[in-house]
């Protein structure tokens, strides 16, 4: 509480006194993460940013093929559904390749060819990925034809152009970094000093295996997550999941039975629930469907701490039509700007991975564990500083690391002063590499009014002018 009450904010994030200065001006976080892209699959040709290579106006780069002595460029990918590779640590290792950035299409090579040699029922980390292009896709990017609401946002709010996955590996540990700064797998119930460190959380050392890496069981995650911090002050949160079903399989493997996602039941993006601290705290109930969030965003209700995550249809996900992504986030932004909220709120938008798409940025190493390849990222908020690219290297700490400096005065999860001893390798937010995301804010201007967008502008036509909401409020 006397953190809070130094900030100038109530125990739930609201505004209480004199009035705020610099960053506790936002009183309300939303991280929006959405699934397997590359900074350079995005905004590759985004003009400022750091982008594919270029010479004399052409791109310079060709990626070697697995069998032939020939290469390919990336090229512009028109489809809104495309396909992507495989994304597990091994892939890290080998699309980086010592730094050349050139193993990209000779890991989805080798993963569609397995997928074909084994047959449908291929449980290859290339098969439920597989879209329009083949293998190819991989070196496939996008721009303002195929997602405008996107570029239209970094060229109005913030972009990003140095956000790193923060673990080289696949979503489960990903999310696992996004709401604690670590990724484990415990051996006892409770107990944080039991966790050891994991990278691969379910998969095996080989990404084309189905056995898990540890032995199958409930879910347990014993170490510290955010949520303890912000219910240690007081600090409202939900966790908003759209419920549905999840592309990837619970061992990493890419092909299985459709696994249905729900909002309280622990998942491989719904991680929360099987947080000890969650459960002990009573907090599962904010772990809820994304309906709610509309309505907290109506209403004026929002947390001061919120985190939203897709279903496999909007997720962006391949080969999941990028359109319908775009339409699902626009509409929360949307819903967001006309709400009481809008002034005081700063909604980060990401990918959670790369998903074997094309970057050509060799990723800073931090620790053991990351960072991954650099994924898109936006800053939207009245705020944010018009058109700015940041080029800050940034990972999902960054968000942890403002979260805590906004409503915690700084305080972090970590093992020596959060009371929990959990025996994480280091405390990702205090790392010099990591940059700070308060310089994305002009906090002297005032508050911009919000830019309303059509959810699927692609979509729309003299005959049909509304917006399509394939999912959404």
């Amino acid at each position: 509480m006397l953190a809070a009450a130094a900030t100038g904010l109530t125990a739930c994030g609201g505004h209480v006194g004199p009035p705020l200065r610099g960053i506790h001006k936002i009183r309300h976080v939303v991280i929006i993460m959405q699934e397997n892209r590359s900074f350079d699959s995005y905004f590759g040709t985004y003009p400022g940013a750091d982008g594919i290579p270029r010479r004399h106006g052409k791109i310079s780069v060709c990626l070697p093929e697995l069998v032939s002595r020939g290469c390919v460029r990336p090229f512009h990918d028109a489809n809104l559904s495309n396909g992507e590779g495989p994304h597990a640590p091994a892939d890290t290792a080998a699309d980086v390749n010592h730094g050349r950035m050139d193993g990209f299409l000779r890991q989805a090579q080798k993963e569609y060819a397995a997928c074909a040699r084994l047959g449908p029922h291929a449980n290859s980390p290339a098969c439920a990925g597989a879209g329009p292009g083949g293998p190819r896709a991989v070196l496939g990017y996008h721009d303002l034809h195929e997602i405008p609401n996107y570029w239209f946002y970094a060229s109005h709010f913030v972009l990003q152009d140095h956000m790193f996955e923060p673990d080289a590996s696949w979503s489960r540990p990903s999310h696992l970094y996004m709401v604690s700064g670590w990724s484990a797998h415990c051996s006892r119930r409770g107990d944080p000093t039991s966790c050891v460190n994991d990278d691969l959380v379910g998969l095996s050392a080989s990404q084309t295996s189905t056995r898990p890496s540890y032995p199958a069981k409930p879910e347990d995650y014993a170490w510290t997550d955010l949520t303890y911090l912000l219910h240690r002050y007081h600090v409202s949160w939900a966790y908003y999941v759209a419920e549905g079903t999840q592309p990837d399989c619970v061992t990493g493997a890419k092909r299985c039975a459709p696994t249905a996602q729900f909002a309280g039941t622990p998942s491989i993006w719904n991680p929360l629930p099987a947080f000890d601290t969650v459960q002990q705290d009573r907090q599962a109930g904010n772990v809820k469907t994304v309906s709610h969030l509309y309505t907290a965003a109506r209403r004026g209700d929002l947390p001061a701490v919120s985190w939203v995550i897709p279903n496999d249809k909007v997720s962006e996900h391949g080969p999941q039509p990028i359109d319908v992504g775009q339409a699902y986030v626009t509409n929360i932004v949307n819903t967001i700007m006309r709400g009481p909220d809008w002034s005081s709120t700063a909604i980060f938008l990401a990918w959670d991975d790369w998903g074997g798409r094309y970057d050509h940025v060799r990723p800073p190493r931090v620790d053991q564990n990351g960072y991954g390849l650099r994924v898109p990222a936006l800053l939207i908020s009245p705020y944010a500083r018009f058109g700015f690219i940041d080029h800050q290297t940034l990972s999902f700490d960054a968000y942890n690391k403002f979260i805590e400096d906004d409503f915690i005065g700084g305080q972090r999860i970590d093992p020596r002063t959060d009371g929990r001893a959990d025996p994480r390798p280091d405390v990702r937010e205090n790392s010099p590499t990591l940059g700070d995301l308060a310089a994305e804010f002009d906090f002297s201007q005032r508050p911009r009014p919000p830019v309303i967008l059509n959810p699927s502008p692609l979509r729309a036509t003299a005959a049909t002018p509304g917006p399509v909401r394939p999912f959404g409020p």
